[in-house]
């Protein structure tokens, strides 16, 4: 697992702080799968993610970026379109 974790949050904004603390509990799980996806799956934009482990934005993207920050998955600099039409970075996980 991941050790160690801290859950980023807006430090200006106690509502931010204090879901930090309240999904403490789960978040290190739900980082593991989003890890765990990247590695299975292969690269993928956020918006892929959140379809395949059916994960609301909020709790997928806060994820990668903690992922991103612990340099365990980085930017392919390939972009994807989303459902939306908008271009997507592709993520990829890095290490075994």
């Amino acid at each position: 697992m991941v050790e160690n974790l801290e859950l980023l949050f807006v430090w200006h904004s106690s509502t931010s702080k204090a879901a930090a603390e309240a999904a403490k509990h789960h978040a290190e799980a739900w980082l593991w799968k989003v890890l765990q996806a990247l590695r299975e799956y292969g690269p993928m934009t956020d918006e892929e993610q959140q379809t395949l482990l059916k994960l609301n934005p909020s709790t997928q993207r806060p994820r990668r970026v903690d992922l991103v920050a612990r340099g365990l998955v980085e930017d392919s600099q390939i972009k994807r379109l989303t459902r939306s039409g908008r271009k997507a970075v592709v993520w990829r996980a890095l290490g075994p």
